[in-house]
């Protein structure tokens, strides 16, 4: 279409991912996003009561396990050392105790993930609810202004990337509060002078971790730089192979993703390099803790202190802390993610919506096709004016063409028409009523419509057709198809009308697509049909039929037919010139020729064309 086009820029929406340097896009109002996003919680408030205390119980039973353990070598050690048997029933109640912790542990952990993933998924499925909701309620002007690829982002990436998060995080961040706390209060107990050296290796290593990020975040930041732009450069190859091919191009295709591809090669592996060092260091940091606790462990154990027992549990619990501390950092960037996205989620759940409206006090099957513009007046933004105070009658039954250069307001007028935008001056009526007395639905049903870049959906012929009329019978949409002239070849097909339809209607032609939405718009049966540029991806000889199907259906039709084809509207009753939102010449064919004027000049320039091409 000429006129409606995107006006602004989309906003740039950045893909994220999880994992050791993940790329995050911060948001910008983290504490109102935060408490919006856990007020999807609060249904779920009772369970995620349960989720707390399934995860205190299975780290309680971990916390306490090595302190038992530590019992059990103590009792051994001191049958040794005094000479005496070991106590072999109370390493069995030891060895029993565990298993029956462990065996606990295990369930209640099993359930917090349970029922954690219930909750994850159905405060996600309430999300892509609303969001699809919204989508359906928001104006036609929000999609002009924002790119398809940025709301399939926000609708499907985004609450992908809550739904991870909230799987995860929470049940971590609980996790890892716990373990952390519960291991501090068992070294607490065990040895307070052992506690302080483990406590005071704690930011030793914190401090690693944010050494490493510090280095790996810009490789990691290249490398999602270098994969879009690979991503970027496959869509565009394989969706233009065969402009590639026509004119030669793979060598270049070729030498233009190696380069892009080595880019990427190399910042990734930099960047996977310097993340892969932080365990190690980190490990480093641990074992020199490791080293500290156990020579001061012995001293204490010499000193009799402390048993060896202890020592040994002591040394477990180091390394035990060192997990969820590790994981902290993780932590904070999946939060990160799951806010940011959340952000993004929301932006669109706040956009401004079309004003739910009440269907009016009249029969709209009684309406009959006459239309009138009064001063309309129009422009996609403001200040901006595509329509300049256009007046025009057509009376029931008339067919209107449409004719002018791209930018003239043709494809506006159109969608004036079909309310998807408000005027901002005028009305337009059919038959006395203005639209706006009208619910969008009413105005809409009186409609339809055949635009020049066809739309159909993965689904049968038959269902494609239908789409215009739910409730048709297979004998009304098949007659639908031999007024558009699409009989024939559904016929051809393997399954006929059963022919299953790709995602991008592959296995058809352009035109054979193009006489599938005019058949979907004849079964209609609308008061009012809006042809915008309906044949111009059909060859002359399949023009020329359409042209014979509408001039017998559109009989007692009012129809707006947009062409570049002058050919295509010789008869209309009434053809409109527009150049810059004015409609600057109108009459017929014959009179508008005898004029000499606009229309003249471009019926004569294509009349030439055609000659030079013949």
């Amino acid at each position: 279409m000429s006129d409606n086009k995107r006006r602004g820029g989309p906003p740039v929406g950045g893909g994220m991912r999880h994992g050791p340097g993940m790329v995050v896009e911060k948001p910008k109002d983290f504490k109102k996003t935060f408490k919006r996003l856990v007020g999807y919680l609060k249904p779920w408030k009772n369970r995620m009561i349960l989720v707390a205390i399934a995860a205190i119980f299975s780290t309680l039973f971990n916390v306490i396990s090595p302190k038992l353990l530590g019992d059990a070598t103590s009792s051994i050690f001191d049958s040794f050392t005094s000479g005496s048997s070991v106590d072999f029933a109370f390493i069995s109640r030891i060895l029993l105790l565990l298993i029956g912790l462990y065996l606990l542990s295990s369930l209640f952990s099993y359930a917090q993930q349970y029922i954690m993933a219930s909750v994850s998924q159905r405060t996600v499925a309430q999300l892509r609810r609303e969001v699809n909701e919204k989508l359906s309620r928001l104006p036609l002007k929000y999609f002009d202004k924002h790119s398809h690829g940025d709301l399939l982002s926000r609708a499907v990436n985004d609450i992908d990337n809550i739904n991870t998060s909230l799987q995860q995080a929470l049940t971590q961040v609980i996790n890892s509060f716990i373990s952390i706390i519960g291991i501090i209060i068992m070294m607490l107990v065990i040895s307070p002078l052992l506690t302080l050296v483990v406590v005071v290796t704690i930011p030793l290593s914190l401090t690693v971790a944010r050494f490493v990020t510090k280095f790996s975040q810009k490789h990691f930041v290249k490398q999602q730089e270098e994969l879009g732009n690979i991503n970027g450069h496959i869509e565009e190859m394989f969706t233009g192979h065969q402009v590639v091919k026509a004119f030669g191009h793979e060598n270049k295709s070729i030498a233009t993703f190696d380069s892009i591809n080595d880019r990427l090669y190399e910042s990734s592996w930099r960047a996977q390099f310097i993340s892969g060092l932080m365990m190690p260091l980190m490990s480093f940091v641990g074992n020199i803790g490791f080293i500290i606790v156990a020579i001061s462990g012995g001293l204490l154990v010499i000193n009799g202190s402390i048993r060896v027992g202890d020592v040994q549990a002591f040394i477990q619990y180091t390394q035990q802390i060192s997990q969820p501390l590790a994981q902290a950092a993780g932590i904070a960037n999946m939060i990160q993610v799951a806010i940011a996205s959340a952000e993004r989620v929301f932006q669109l759940l706040d956009e401004e919506e079309e004003k739910q409206e009440e269907d009016a006090a009249l029969k709209v099957s009684e309406l009959k096709g006459h239309v009138i513009f009064d001063a309309v007046r129009f422009g996609y933004e403001k200040n901006q004016p595509i329509i300049n105070d256009v007046s025009l009658e057509v009376q029931e039954g008339q067919t209107v063409a449409i004719v002018g250069p791209t930018g003239a307001g043709k494809t506006t007028i159109v969608n004036l028409l079909m309310r998807f935008y408000e005027l901002d001056g005028g009305s337009i009526k059919i038959d006395g009523v203005s639209l706006t007395d009208m619910s969008k639905e009413q105005v809409r049903s009186l409609f339809a419509m055949v635009l020049q870049d066809t739309w159909l959906f993965s689904g049968t012929i038959r269902e494609n057709i239908a789409y215009g009329n739910e409730h048709a019978a297979n004998e009304e949409i098949e007659e639908a198809a031999r007024n558009a002239y699409a009989d024939d070849f559904i016929r051809t097909l393997p399954d006929g009308y059963e022919t299953l339809l790709g995602e991008d209607a592959t296995n058809l032609s352009q035109g054979q697509r193009q006489l599938l939405t005019i058949a979907r718009a004849i079964l209609a049966k609308p008061k009012i049909l809006l042809l915008d540029e309906a044949t111009s991806s059909v060859d002359t000889r399949t023009e020329m039929k359409i042209q014979q199907a509408m001039t017998k259906l559109l009989e007692g039709r009012t129809s707006f037919v947009i062409a570049h084809r002058l050919s295509t509207i010789r008869d209309a009753d009434l053809i409109l010139v527009m150049n810059q939102g004015d409609i600057i010449e109108k009459g017929t064919h014959e009179e508008l020729l005898e004029k000499g004027g606009f229309y003249a000049d471009l019926h004569q320039s294509q009349f030439t064309e055609n000659e030079s091409a013949s």
